[in-house]
């Protein structure tokens, strides 16, 4: 049992160290195609999207306010009505009722608002 534990944890201890040109001989950062890399890495950045819907609730305490929104082709989310992380500023700008645009950035199963205006 020890002798399996020793080379897992070794193989473990290996397989994280990071790689890098030095370790692969002939190999030179210069020979390296970047271009697909910056893709790669914005790909990575959060996405931000726009939307407009209808205010359903706000909840001060919560930091959140509820909006029935259109379809979001930029992340390919149907309509739906959900909550939204915001910022006291920005809750102090509408209220439930209010027909808005806005924009966020989307993480994972959460979003932040980024501006909100009620359309008038």
């Amino acid at each position: 049992m020890k002798k399996t534990l020793i080379t897992v944890a070794s193989t473990i201890a290996v397989l994280s160290l990071p790689v890098v040109a030095a370790d692969m001989p002939g190999m030179k950062m210069d020979d390296m195609p970047m271009e697909g890399m910056q893709m790669a890495q914005e790909a990575q950045q959060t996405p931000t999207a726009k939307a407009s819907g209808t205010v359903k609730a706000i909840n001060l305490q919560k930091g959140t306010v509820t909006i029935a929104h259109g379809a979001v082709p930029t992340l390919k989310w149907p309509p739906m009505t959900m909550g939204f992380k915001a910022t006291p500023e920005q809750l102090g700008q509408v209220n439930a009722g209010d027909q808005v645009e806005f924009e966020f950035k989307a993480e994972g199963m959460s979003a932040t608002i980024i501006s909100i205006k009620a359309m008038k």
